[in-house]
């Protein structure tokens, strides 16, 4: 397990019965999770005094209930890097603090390759792998269906200060833009990708995570350029083992291509406890 532990604007201050409770900066939030099957709370008395909950409905979906008025957005910082924290209707607040171990990975391997690198981030969100490149200096195209989420991720890059550095942002279908970027003799040194276990493209197209990744993967080695650096999948796809990334990986990236491959979960440390809650999986292929 790779736990993100280098946070000091954000952390788990207890989970119990399907919740977590967290700080988000000077603002504590409980969350759904479904990972959290035990009953015991380790610090019952910090629940009640918690800004805001996101409640399940019985007939699906949910909402935010406040004990506080708080802010429609405010920012947190992970090391240099600053985000845009905003609590949504489907329980997200628009950043996922476990891939913080991922961000760091990648600043460390594009910092260390000392050559300029063109990375391809796809399923890209919010932005947090974005920023996180740019940050160590590479360049980047940021690929997402939606429009409202390419938005945020242009605020974040704001807020971190580096919207002078080379970032495109398109608001497209990932398998159709990869497809273009064939024909158009595209090459990029890193690829990341964080596809959804079921999702829609701008034109209606339906995604679903096993019927959909081995071919996405596969496509976009076509991209890969002669001298890569890394190529990243991350995935939430209940049921999907880490080492099924990782075949993935060894099966579509080309032979001729040395590297290392590797795959694990990323976790989440509990404050002042010995828990970790596990919450993602990754494949990698690194040069």
């Amino acid at each position: 397990m790779n736990v993100a532990n280098d946070w000091k604007d954000y952390e788990i201050l207890d989970m119990a019965n399907g919740e977590k409770l967290e700080r988000w900066g000077n603002i504590t939030l409980i969350r759904p999770d479904p990972q959290i099957i035990w009953k015991e709370k380790s610090f019952p008395e910090l629940w009640d005094k918690a800004d805001a909950r996101y409640e399940r409905s019985a007939s699906g979906g949910g909402s935010w209930s406040y004990n506080k008025k708080i802010p429609a957005s405010w920012n947190i910082k992970y090391k240099d890097l600053t985000f845009n924290v905003k609590p949504m209707g489907f329980k997200h607040t628009g950043l996922f603090p476990e891939q913080a171990v991922n961000w760091d990975w990648m600043i460390e391997k594009i910092k260390k390759a000392n050559r300029p690198i063109n990375v391809l981030n796809l399923f890209a969100y919010t932005g947090g792998a974005t920023v996180a490149c740019l940050y160590a200096g590479a360049q980047v195209v940021h690929v997402d269906s939606s429009k409202g989420m390419t938005e945020w991720a242009k605020e974040n890059v704001t807020s971190s200060n580096l919207r002078d550095r080379k970032v495109r942002f398109l608001i497209d279908d990932v398998v159709k833009f990869v497809n273009r970027e064939i024909r158009r003799n595209n090459k990029y040194d890193a690829i990341i990708m964080d596809p959804p276990s079921y999702g829609r493209g701008t034109n209606g197209e339906v995604w679903k995570f096993e019927d959909n990744i081995f071919e996405l993967v596969k496509l976009c080695t076509n991209v890969f350029s002669d001298n890569p650096l890394f190529f990243l999948i991350n995935s939430y796809t209940t049921g999907i083992s880490s080492e099924v990334l990782e075949n993935i990986l060894k099966l579509t990236i080309p032979k001729k291509v040395n590297g290392k491959f590797s795959n694990g979960e990323i976790g989440l440390p509990q404050a002042n406890s010995k828990l970790i809650l596990p919450c993602g999986i990754y494949g990698r292929w690194e040069e």
